[in-house]
Formats: structure tokens, sequence, C-alpha cells
């Protein structure tokens, strides 16, 4: 089945009025494309360390919406174009024009799928739910993880160097601290082998639920591992909940901006001697992150891992 996609040629300043036009046409679900740059606010919890650049502001913006049934698309012309002229009256419509198009029907949630497939950190297979063990791999520590709409399938190079990391530091009974958590393969992973509690926070509600589902999968009771919503970095509830001077591993695999922000605020949940595991830095954000932890007169970095662009940076609670 394909779906019909209508794309409307307007300006940045008359977006917003467009977007109530179609919802008062009846038209469900559009989509906004624009080079206006994004606010720090915006780009807050965003898995993204590096924007693509755009090009600058030129004013422009197409706004599209999707029809799979086109029996009423004269009316929906119709009121489309009578509400421009309309609006015309009171803002730049700009070109106003609308090109039509056809996209596939495709589940954007799970096509993704089949791009995840069992691989192998070192001695542990990480593998999606809903594939089989391979042969090969039968003696493997096993992870299963199945993200959800949460971010994490462990494929990423920054998470296998965290990863490798937890084993070096997540000792038997380890309590472990995961910053941005998602769907939890950090906390899982360090769970496997052999810390004794894991809590969690992330920005994203969605991933308190793959937490969940992720534990199921791998038959680890839900008691060891509490995940909650919310900012560590801001959220003083959430600090409290977290606890203090009570971790002996905190783990943030998330973005470079991010983790130095958040040198500040780990070593009051830190046990003295324990250590905060970073990645999610791309290589030109090194020396950034490096610097800011320095700075901190109660850390030390005491290990820096590469796997291709990507690093990890470990540094340990004085």
């Amino acid at each position: 089945m394909k779906w019909h996609k209508f794309t409307l040629t307007t300006t940045t300043a008359a977006v917003d009025l467009v977007s109530s036009l179609f919802d008062e046409i009846g038209i469900e679900g559009i989509e906004i494309e624009d080079k206006v740059p994004l606010t720090e606010a915006e780009t807050k919890g965003m898995f993204i360390d590096i924007l693509p650049d755009m090009g600058p502001d030129d004013g422009v913006a197409k706004v599209s919406f999707y029809l799979e049934d086109l029996s009423d698309l004269d009316r929906i012309q119709k009121e489309i174009d009578e509400g421009l002229e309309e609006l015309r009256q009171f803002v730049d419509v700009g070109a106003g024009t609308m090109e039509r198009s056809e996209t596939e029907d495709k589940d954007w949630i799970n096509n993704w799928k089949q791009y995840f497939k069992p691989f192998v950190v070192d001695d542990i297979l990480i593998k999606p739910t809903w594939e089989e063990i391979p042969r090969e791999h039968k003696d493997k520590l096993l992870i299963q993880i199945d993200p959800g709409t949460a971010f994490g399938t462990g494929q990423h190079e920054t998470t296998q160097l965290c990863i490798r990391q937890l084993r070096k530091h997540a000792g038997q009974g380890a309590k472990i601290l995961d910053v941005g958590t998602g769907s939890g393969i950090l906390g899982i992973a360090a769970l496997k082998l052999g810390a004794g509690e894991v809590f969690g926070t992330d920005l994203d509600e969605n991933a308190v639920a793959a937490v969940k589902e992720n534990l199921e999968a791998n038959n680890i009771p839900a008691k060891q591992f509490q995940v909650v919503q919310g900012n560590i970095i801001e959220e003083k509830e959430i600090q409290d909940l977290a606890g203090y001077g009570c971790y002996d591993v905190a783990v943030a695999n998330i973005l470079a901006p991010v983790i130095i922000l958040l040198q500040k605020e780990i070593p009051v949940h830190l046990k003295k001697g324990g250590v905060f595991i970073t990645s999610g830095i791309i290589n030109t954000k090194e020396e950034d992150v490096k610097k800011a932890l320095a700075s901190n007169g109660e850390l030390e970095i005491i290990e820096t891992a590469y796997q291709g662009e990507w690093v990890s940076i470990t540094a340990r609670k004085l």
C-alpha cells in the first residue's frame, strides 16, 4: 500500500498558522522542515553529538501531510487554498505551492529491526529478543535486548566501550548509577557481570517501560534495577532518589556536552574510590571532556579507550 504525501512550501513565519489551518481542516499529523537553528532547550536530551549543517536559515518551511484515501482530496485542497488566501492578509505565506508524491506504507517503528542482529562484545553475546542464539555463541554470556522506542541496542561503539569498562570496574555486588539508561543495556550488562543493583535515570519516559521488558527478557528481578524518568543534573527529587555517596560505579553513555555538566553532579553520588565511566564522546570533543573532568578536584582520569572515532573516559573519585 502507498501513502500520498502532500508538501506545502511556505515560510517559517507562517508555519504555526498553516499548522492550525491543517488541523482545522481535519488533517491528522504533519511534519515540518525548515533551517531554523535548534535552541539549547530543544536539543536538550537529544542523542545527537554533531547536528548536520543545514545551511543558513532562508525563511522557507515545508509542511507535509499524508493521505491514504483520496476521496476527500477536492474538499481538502479547496479549504487549503481558501485558508491560504485568508492567511495572506496577515502573514507572508511564501510560495504557497503544493507538491504531491507517493511513499511506501512501512512500519517505521519496527523497520529498523531487520538491521539489529546478534553480535558479540568480547565474550558477551548481545542479541535482539526476537532472534535465536547463534550456535557458535551458545557458550557466551547472554544479554537480550529490545529497545522498543528507547535508545540503545548495544551495537554502537560507545556502548561497547562502556561495557568493557563495566567489566573492569563493576565488581561482585557493585552498586551502579546508570545515567541516560535508555533500553537499560548497560545496567543489565553490569548485573550480568555480577553487580548487585542498578539505579537508572532517563529523560525519555519510554525508557521505564523498555527497562522493565528487558529485565524480564533476561530473567532479572525488577528489584535489582530501578529506573526513573527525570534529569539528575537539575532535579533535586531525582538526585535524592538516587542517593548520595553510595555508588561504586556511575556510567553515562550520552553526549560530550552532557558529560561536561554531569561531572559536577556525579561525584556526590559516588563512594570514595568509585569510578565514573563515560562515553558518547566523538573524538573531536575528547579534550573538552578531559578538561572538564580535570577541573573537578574530586575526580582523576584513570583511563581513556577508543573504538573507531569514539572515546570512553573513565575517572575515579578521590
